[in-house]
C-alpha cells in the first residue's frame, strides 16, 4: 500500500460522516474544536470561513476548506453574523449545542457539503501532522479534475440517496479525503524543502518510503533503502533524515509501533502474529520495543485501548 494510504488507514476510526447542507442569509454556525479533521465545500452561493486570529476567508462556488487538526472555526453567510454553536457527538455528528437554535433569513442562498473524520492523534503520522491547520483549495477551472468528480458524486448521492448509499457514501467521503491531501501535496510538494510533502515528492525518499510500507516486517538495511533511492548509504542517510525528520530506520521503528499498536486495539490476533507483522523474530524482543515506545506492555495496551468490536477496520476503495 502507498505512504499516503497508510498514512490515513493508522489514524482512521470509526465511520465518516458528511451532510449536504442549504443556508440562507443572515446564518452562522461555530465549530467547537475536536479530535478529528473536518471540511466544508461550497456548492452554490458564497459563505465566510472565520478562523481566530486569521482575517476571514470569502469561499465560493468549488471552494474546498480542510481543517487537519479539528481546528475551532466559524462559517457565515457574513463575517458579523451572530453565531451559533455546533458540537460533536461521540459518534462524529455534529449538532447544535443543547437548547440551541439556528436561524435563518431570507437573504442568499448557499449550499454546502460539511463533514467530518474521526482521527485518533495518539499515533498521527507525521504526514498529517505537518499539514496546516486549514487546507485551501480555491475553485480554478481545469485543476484537480479528480477532487472535482468526487465532489460532483458526493454531493450527488448525499441529495438523492439510493440502494447501497449506507456503504458507498463512506467510500466516496475517503476518496474525498485522499483528492484533497493529493491536492495539497500536488500544490505545495515541489515548493517545501522538509516535512512530508517534500519527502513524497523527492522521487529517491519516495522510493525508499514506499518499500518500507510495502514491507514493514523485511529487517531492512540503510544500504538496502539506499540502493532503493539509487544513493550511497552515507547519502541516503543525511538526505532521508534531513528531509523526513528522522533517521530511516528511526522512522522504520516507528511505523512498526504504529501497525502493531493498531492490530493490538483494533483486533484480537496474537501478540506472536502481532510481533512477526513488524518483523520481531519473538514475543519479547518485540514486547521490549513496544515497552520502550508506549511505556507499556503490549497486553496492557490492548486491554487500555481494545475497541475492536465497534472499529470500522475496512480497507478504503
Amino acid at each position: 500500500m502507498d505512504v499516503l494510504s497508510d498514512a490515513i488507514i493508522a489514524m482512521r476510526t470509526g465511520v465518516p460522516h458528511s451532510s449536504r447542507t442549504l443556508m440562507s442569509a443572515p446564518w452562522g454556525m461555530r465549530f467547537t474544536p475536536s479530535d478529528g479533521a473536518g471540511f466544508h465545500v461550497i456548492l452554490q452561493g458564497t459563505c465566510w470561513l472565520l478562523l481566530p486570529g486569521r482575517e476571514p476567508i470569502r469561499l465560493g462556488p468549488g471552494d474546498v476548506v480542510f481543517l487537519a487538526h479539528g481546528r475551532g472555526h466559524a462559517i457565515a453567510d457574513d463575517p458579523t453574523t451572530p453565531l451559533t454553536d455546533v458540537i460533536q457527538e461521540q459518534d462524529g455528528n455534529w449538532v447544535l449545542s443543547e437548547e440551541a437554535e439556528l436561524p435563518q433569513g431570507a437573504g442568499p442562498a448557499t449550499l454546502m457539503l460539511c463533514g467530518a473524520y474521526r482521527l485518533s492523534r495518539t499515533r498521527a503520522h507525521p504526514l498529517l501532522s505537518g499539514l496546516p491547520d486549514v487546507v485551501y483549495l480555491p475553485a480554478r477551472i481545469g485543476t484537480h479534475p479528480a477532487l472535482r468528480a468526487a465532489v460532483e458524486l458526493l454531493g450527488t448521492e448525499l441529495e438523492r440517496p439510493g440502494a447501497g448509499s449506507d456503504a458507498l457514501v463512506p467510500a466516496l467521503l475517503d476518496s474525498l479525503l485522499l483528492y484533497i491531501l493529493r491536492a495539497w501535496l500536488h500544490e505545495h510538494g515541489e515548493q517545501a524543502v522538509t516535512g512530508w510533502s517534500a519527502a513524497l515528492a523527492d522521487s529517491a525518499i519516495a522510493a525508499a518510503l514506499h518499500a518500507l510500507h510495502s514491507d514493514p516486517a523485511r529487517p531492512w538495511t540503510v544500504e538496502e533503502l539506499g540502493a532503493r533511492a539509487g544513493l550511497s548509504r552515507a547519502a541516503f542517510a543525511r538526505r532521508f533524515t534531513t528531509v523526513v525528520g528522522q533517521p530511516p530506520l528511526a522512522y522504520l521503528t516507528w511505523w512498526r509501533m504504529t501497525l502493531a499498536s493498531r492490530l493490538l486495539s483494533t483486533s484480537d490476533v496474537s501478540l506472536r502474529v502481532v510481533a512477526e507483522s513488524g518483523g520481531y523474530s519473538s514475543e519479547f524482543a518485540f514486547a521490549k520495543a513496544f515497552k520502550r515506545e508506549f511505556g507499556m506492555s503490549p497486553g496492557r495496551y490492548r486491554r487500555q485501548h481494545d475497541n475492536h468490536d465497534n472499529h470500522d477496520n475496512k480497507a478504503m476503495t
